[in-house]
Order: C-alpha cells, then structure tokens, then sequence
C-alpha cells in the first residue's frame, strides 16, 4: 500500500446511501473502508472487494477497533463518510425515552464520537468529514419530529465542525438528500408499525403514521444516481460546504422558505391525512413513560 493511495471510510455501508457511496469512491480508486454490524453484511462487502470493518457507531471500543486498523495499515484517512442511522417513525409524544435516546445516540452522539476517534487520521492527511443530513432536517413534517430533530442537530454540527476544523485543514461537507431509493422507508415502515399502538391517542390516525413511513420512496432516485452525483461534487478542486441531491432536495426546503406557515401547515395535514384543528375527541388516556 503506498502513501499516496487514497482511504476512506464509510459508515452503514450494507445498503442504501452507504453501499452506493463506497461502490463510486471504489470506482474513483479509492480504497474504502465499509463497515457494517451484521456478519452476512460483512461478508457480501467483502465479496464486493470493500475491506468490510465491524462497526456499531454506538460502541466506542468497536470505533476504537476501526481506528486501530486504519492506523496499522495505513496511518492517515482521506475521507470519512459519516452514514450510519435510523429514522424514528410516529408521533413524538408516543416516542418512548429509550426510542428518543437511541434516535440521538446513532444519528448524533456517534458522529461526533466517530469523527472525534478519527481526528488524527484526518490530520495526517488533512482529509474530508462528510455528514450525511437529510432534507427532513429542513421540512419538518408530522410523524417524524424525533427524526427531524436529530437531522437538524446534524446539520447544526456540521457547520460548526466545519468552522473549527478548517483552521487545521480538514473539510466538513454536508450531504442533504432528498428522497433516495433504499431501505430507508422500509424499516422506516416496520419501525412505525412496532411503534403503533391501539391506547394511543394517534390510533385513529395510523393511516397517516404509515403514509410518512413511506413518504422517502415516493419517485425515489436511484442510488447510483445520488452517489455519482455526491462523489463528482467531492472530488472538484473547490470543496462545497453543501451537497444536495435526490428528489425534493431542492425543493421541499424551498417550499419551508417560502411559503407562509399557515399554508404549509395546510400542506402537510392533508399529505398525512391530519384533521383539522379542534376535531379530535381521544378515548385513550395517554400513557405515562
């Protein structure tokens, strides 16, 4: 392996976003590091010629692991993408503690703790921090405020990683995707469905829980198509502070500008199927958690 050999390392790179993302930098020769929790999915990206990695983002010694091995082999990183997480789908009062802890913990807590375990790869080659946001963070929708939130303290993150690492070389590049062809909506969907609950005040309105459930695979772009695109963007002489690709990216967070809050809130109640205002009686007593 030479010194000048390009590393990267993506993080939930079994599927989707991350799988997609590793294959174009592959492509792009790099040699990437994709890591996974599940052995099936170690072994098909070691297959695919990835140096697949164990990683739960939420085990500081599985972090300490990669870095470990990254530093043995190679003793600098080029590229961090930080990819893993869920999204938390149902009301947010129906959001358990435990739930609303685990949302944070994976799509926030350990992307500063993974980037943080990283630094010195990166300093040594005075490399790139990519963040994987969401258009979510921006246009907030109902049934998926705890996902929201945690979207929005990722971007809140970047930027002001952004502002702290460069003075030492390092660039942070926020990735905001729309709606991208993947699992995301299916587990999304089961998730919602283990979540609802027949005592919940929302009961009468799982209909609508469900349709957000899957509103990310609503004319989805492929994910070759979004990789290509995030990739081209990385590697031009300029680095953007911010990537935007997939379908809505552009124009849903227009829409949250632009348009007044109460035609918005319009919007959304009928896109996920919300009565209007005053016209609920529950018969459930909500549940203290």
């Amino acid at each position: 392996m030479t010194t000048s050999e390009k590393i990267a390392l993506v993080t939930g790179a079994s599927s989707g976003i991350g799988r997609a993302l590793a294959v174009e930098l592959q492509q792009r020769g790099y040699r990437v590091y994709a890591t996974a929790r599940k052995t099936d999915d170690l072994h098909a990206l070691t297959v695919a010629g990835f140096q697949a990695l164990p990683l739960d983002v939420n085990d500081q010694h599985a972090i300490d692991q990669v870095v470990q091995t990254i530093t043995q082999r190679h003793n600098k990183l080029d590229v961090l993408i930080n990819n893993a997480g869920f999204g938390a789908m149902g009301p947010v009062l129906d959001c358990s503690p435990a739930q609303l802890q685990l949302q944070f913990q994976t799509n926030v807590f350990s992307l500063v703790h993974v980037t943080r375990s990283l630094l010195p790869l990166l300093l040594q080659s005075r490399g790139t921090v990519v963040n994987i946001g969401s258009v979510s963070a921006e246009f907030v929708t109902p049934y998926a405020g705890i996902y929201c939130a945690s979207k929005a303290a990722v971007h809140a993150i970047n930027t002001a990683l952004r502002l702290e690492l460069a003075p030492f070389g390092i660039k942070v590049v926020l990735v905001q995707p729309g709606a991208i062809a993947s699992e995301f909506g299916a587990t999304a969907s089961l998730q919602a469905e283990q979540n609802l609950n027949e005592h919940s005040m929302w009961w009468p309105l799982r209909e609508g829980i469900r349709r957000r459930a899957r509103a990310s695979q609503n004319k989805p772009t492929p994910t070759q198509v979004f990789a290509k695109r995030v990739v081209s963007k990385l590697l031009q002489p300029t680095t953007p502070r911010r990537i935007s690709a997939g379908y809505g990216s552009f124009a849903l967070p227009f829409l949250t500008r632009c348009l007044p809050v109460p035609v918005l809130d319009w919007l959304l109640r009928r896109q996920f199927l919300l009565p209007a205002a005053g016209t609920m009686v529950s018969s459930n007593k909500p549940e203290v958690q």
